[in-house]
């Protein structure tokens, strides 16, 4: 099922406005891009669709945030490795 304008407006309507905007692209290596614009158009079928859209100069902006791909679903819940103690290192002087 696909998100609609009411609910795109609805979801960004619990945001600030203030807040800068980013667009969240491929789940398989999340990326952050810049939104430039919304246009609307069609499909194939005539039916009227509304295109978020990136500068056509734009960069990524970098990698998206692992707590925006966990809510995204895009990957699981990551806690850091746990880390072993190392033992102290000796001199060969110290015998």
């Amino acid at each position: 099922m696909e998100m609609t304008v009411g609910e795109l407006i609805d979801r960004l309507s619990a945001c600030d406005r203030d807040v800068t905007v980013r667009l969240a692209i491929s789940p398989f290596f999340p990326m952050a891009h810049r939104v430039a614009g919304v246009i609307v158009s069609r499909d194939d079928d005539g039916h009227p669709l509304v295109f978020i859209a990136e500068d056509k100069d734009a960069d990524q902006v970098g990698y998206l945030p692992p707590d925006a791909a966990v809510q995204l679903t895009w990957q699981e819940p990551v806690d850091a490795p746990r880390r072993r103690r190392r033992g102290a290192i000796r001199s060969t002087d110290d015998r």
